[in-house]
């Protein structure tokens, strides 16, 4: 079986590694099955010079990860990984200040994939993940994702602490979400450099990232439920972010 982090599968995912550029060694497309879509994909992947193969039901079934293949699955060449340098140098070649987010222990691949995708939708400049304690870029969170990992810079770091203070000595201000912040959402400048970190799906920011955070941010809650899922949160602060950098409030 191929490792989990050079497989990409579904049609959206593998469409959108080949719009990005990405280097894949192999597609797999269901023999029998070719549609219009998959005749994209199959003349795409032969004019970037990667190896087209027919491949029937159960050998796909065999290969899959996420057992939704759609028809087709792609070897990619490696995993990338960027740098923290690599998303601040993505804001200045937009003149933009940078829009940063950073999961801290976020275990579950849908959440990893979803918040992603939200990142990419806003044009955030790029999302951190931890190397211990995390889902990485796996064949599950490209899908989840719907290929936006093939747009979005992600670092993988050791440590997050130590990815905050090297953040804060770059100018960028940190917001850690949490139920009992002391800001609420809507009294939050989020307009300058900012990186959000958003905390695991159940203990949510660490204590000790939690005291590298320069704020502590709630979001206002109504109901009976005191939390929301991760994913919602860092979309709700990301796009909190877009609204005022958009409107200039």
């Amino acid at each position: 079986m191929q490792d989990d982090k050079h497989v990409i599968e579904g049609r959206n995912a593998v469409l959108e590694a080949l719009r990005a550029g990405v280097t894949l060694d192999k597609i797999f497309i269901a023999k029998g099955e070719i549609d219009g879509t998959l005749k994209h994909i199959a003349s795409t992947a032969r004019a970037v010079g990667a190896v087209v193969v027919d491949a029937n039901k159960r050998k796909l079934d065999a290969m899959s990860l996420t057992h939704a293949h759609q028809g087709v699955i792609a070897i990619q060449a490696q995993a990338e990984y960027a740098t923290i340098e690599d998303i601040l140098d993505i804001a200045r070649k937009k003149g933009e200040e940078p829009l940063i987010v950073i999961c801290d222990e976020i275990s579950d691949p849908h959440n990893l994939g979803a918040i992603i995708r939200t990142c990419e939708a806003v044009g955030a400049h790029g999302v951190i993940i931890p190397k211990r304690r995390s889902a990485g870029l796996t064949a599950t969170v490209a899908k989840a994702s719907s290929g936006a990992v093939y747009h979005t810079a992600v670092a993988r770091v050791p440590n997050i602490s130590a990815a905050i203070t090297e953040l804060k000595k770059s100018g960028v201000w940190v917001f850690g979400a949490s139920a009992g912040g002391d800001t609420q959402l809507w009294q939050t400048d989020l307009k300058g450099s900012a990186a959000i970190v958003i905390g695991s799906e159940g203990a949510g920011i660490s204590r000790l990232v939690g005291e590298h955070c320069d704020f502590h941010v709630s979001i206002p809650m109504f109901g009976k439920i005191s939390s929301l899922n991760a994913s919602v949160s860092a979309a709700i602060l990301m796009y909190e972010a877009v609204r005022q950098r958009t409107q200039k409030i």
